[in-house]
């Protein structure tokens, strides 16, 4: 916890930010920290005030500022780490330094196909871009949501569904401002006039680019993030699977052709509960006053959502003779399971579509044009289009339901939807994705929520599990219940080997039960370059 700072020093605080970016970018208005304080877990942390530089020389003077001052800063880059924490700082009392105004894409390279970007620069801004600009060029992009940040998440270490989607790898050439405000260069970017800075990640001497995801170690300001050339062809697959049980052996057939290169991009492979989340809210009349589902009800949506237990969905990409090859691939080695692949394209969805709008408001029109929005939602997102389509589930407990022009401009924070993430990463075994499951879903039992969970193959021999806890925020007991589920499932994953890929704010001072020479050696990382603690005490630092 920070130490608060007297009146007169806080004065004097706010006086060299103002001079630095301007009155209009240092918020400290009751109102604006209320809003920063609101997250998705029902966890809130108040800042001591927010500013939005709106350059890397402003960030620099911000630290030597927060030297002086010996204020803890808390950086965010659009505030938009839903389920994770939000726009909260781990502590309360930290200057919030959001770093959205930083909008600049400084560079597009089209042949060796990289871009620059600052950390406000969101999914749709670069989408856009890229596709102004005539560029024959996709990004890989996620869920979250068009207007979140592209450079927030990679330094989160999260994913999406490209072949491009274990971003972290695709990443070339960092700028960091350090807690003394010194800029670090990393890969080649220190010595002038280095020709593949954003090229070859590694640079000559050690590699210390991960230092700076995951971490509290310095303030990034710039990234390279390498494109994905266009395909000459693109088909989206899915694959339905009745019963539970049989998605075992469907994880152990695609393994080998992920592991291949067969199966280039991310794989997701979502519960019944995921997908019917992305189409409507819990419905609490047919539930009669249940906090999760009743089976039979369960059921009768899925039926008529013309699900199944599991979905699994993925991308073909490449020449069209290596999306044919990929098809007949993915056909022979699925012809032994549950799972029937049905491949889509922009023709079949434009046939869809117009089916769909023949058999208009009937039973089998709703279902296909159900089906028809998620694979042109998808299809988008494969091809670098975000869609806000997928935060939909943020939304399932919220009372209100979807906003009015959802997914526009959609905040779950703001929008007081509950929702909590375990992500834990397991072998991409069959086995493993059913024990985990088993693991876990007697708590969602024992407390009362529905288990939405996805598995996606993050890359060729893991998968990365989501589990989210989806609750009321408006009920006191319901929030009081969803914590301690968290928590519950949190200890079980880990005890059981599963351990997250990342953690929500309220997780990270646990992340060292037993005092292991791993965070030991990150704590004395953090005492060399951070000795005052300014940059995010308590950020993936057990014991802050």
């Amino acid at each position: 916890m920070a130490t608060p700072l007297t009146a007169t020093a806080l004065d004097a605080l706010f006086a060299a930010l103002r001079q630095i970016v301007g009155a209009d970018h240092l918020l400290s208005d009751h109102a604006t920290l209320a809003a920063y304080a609101r997250s998705t877990a029902a966890r809130p942390t108040l800042p001591c005030a927010v500013v939005r530089p709106g350059s890397h020389q402003e960030v620099v003077a911000l630290m030597q500022a927060a030297r002086q001052f010996k204020i803890p800063v808390y950086p965010l880059s659009t505030g938009k780490n839903w389920g994770y924490g939000d726009a909260c700082a781990v502590q309360a009392g930290q200057l919030i330094v959001e770093l959205a105004r930083m909008r600049r894409i400084v560079h597009v390279d089209p042949e060796l196909a990289y871009a620059v970007i600052e950390p406000g620069v969101t999914q749709q801004q670069l989408a856009d871009h890229l596709h102004a600009q005539g560029y024959p060029l996709w990004m890989d992009c996620t869920g979250a949501g068009p207007d979140t940040s592209l450079m927030g998440n990679i330094l989160e270490r999260g994913f999406g569904h490209s072949p491009y989607g274990n971003r972290l790898a695709h990443v070339s050439g960092m700028q960091i401002v350090l807690a003394d405000g010194t800029v670090l260069h990393t890969g080649f970017g220190h010595y002038p006039n280095a020709r593949t800075t954003h090229l070859f990640p590694y640079g000559v001497g050690p590699f210390i680019d991960g230092l700076f995801t995951q971490s509290n170690l310095g303030i990034v300001t710039q990234i390279g993030l390498w494109l994905m050339p266009k395909s000459e062809a693109l088909n989206h697959f899915l694959c339905q699977v009745a019963q539970h049980e049989d998605i075992g052996p469907v994880v152990d057939a695609l393994r080998p052709l992920r592991l291949d290169g067969t199966l280039r991009s991310i794989l997701h492979i979502g519960n019944d509960l995921r997908v019917l989340s992305g189409g409507q809210v819990f419905p609490r009349e047919a539930a009669g006053g249940a906090s999760c589902l009743p089976d039979a009800l369960r059921q009768q949506l899925r039926a008529r959502a013309g699900g199944a237990a599991w979905v699994v969905s993925g991308a073909l990409y490449g020449s069209r003779a290596q999306v044919a090859a990929a098809r007949a691939a993915v056909r022979k080695a699925l012809a032994p399971t549950a799972a029937k692949p049905r491949f889509l394209d922009e023709r079949k969805l434009r046939v869809g579509s117009w089916l769909a709008r023949v058999l208009g408001n009937s039973a089998s029109g709703q279902r296909l044009q159900a089906q028809v929005a998620l694979g042109s939602a998808l299809f988008a997102m494969n091809r670098g289009m975000p869609n806000g389509r997928f935060l939909a589930g943020a939304y399932w407990r919220r009372r209100g339901g979807l906003p009015p022009a959802f997914p526009q401009r959609a905040n779950p924070a703001q929008d007081n939807c509950g929702l909590l993430w375990v992500s834990p990463i397991l072998p991409m075994r069959g086995a493993e994705m059913l024990a985990l499951h088993a693991l876990v879903a007697p708590l969602f039992q024992q407390y009362g929520f529905d288990l939405f969970v996805t598995f996606s193959m993050i890359n060729e021999r893991t998968l990365g599990g989501v589990i989210t806890i989806a609750f009321d925020q408006d009920d006191p007991a319901e929030v009081a219940r969803a914590q301690a589920c968290y928590q519950a499932l949190f200890d079980c994953v880990m005890r059981a080997g599963y351990i997250p890929y990342r953690v929500g704010n309220q997780s990270m001072a646990q992340l060292d039960p037993h005092g292991d020479v791993y965070w030991q050696t990150v704590a004395r990382i953090k005492q060399a370059l951070d000795p005052d603690m300014l940059i995010a005490p308590g950020r993936y630092q057990p014991g802050a």
